[in-house]
């Protein structure tokens, strides 16, 4: 029997998907609110590390991605890559 992946139906994710892997392993990571797949150990870490300080400024700020418009979640995330 395969792994399989799951999601909380009931909310939003974000998924990042990076294709830059060339070292031959399999990277996954799965949080209660996203999901990141492939990439080589740095762009996989950039990703992971984006996708918490976003999460960590919606939690700060009371808010939660189900809520927002995704000019707001584009307006967050520029925000965290410019703090980079």
């Amino acid at each position: 029997m395969k792994n399989r992946l799951k999601l909380n139906s009931s909310s939003n994710h974000l998924i990042g998907i990076s294709i830059d892997h060339g070292d031959g392993h399999k990277r996954i990571t799965q949080a209660e609110q996203f999901l990141i797949l492939g990439g080589s150990q740095e762009s996989h870490q950039f990703l992971t590390e984006t996708f918490l300080k976003v999460f960590n400024n919606l939690k700060q700020t009371g808010r939660q991605l189900e809520t927002l418009e995704p000019d707001e979640l584009f307006e967050i995330i520029n925000e965290v890559l410019k703090n980079f």
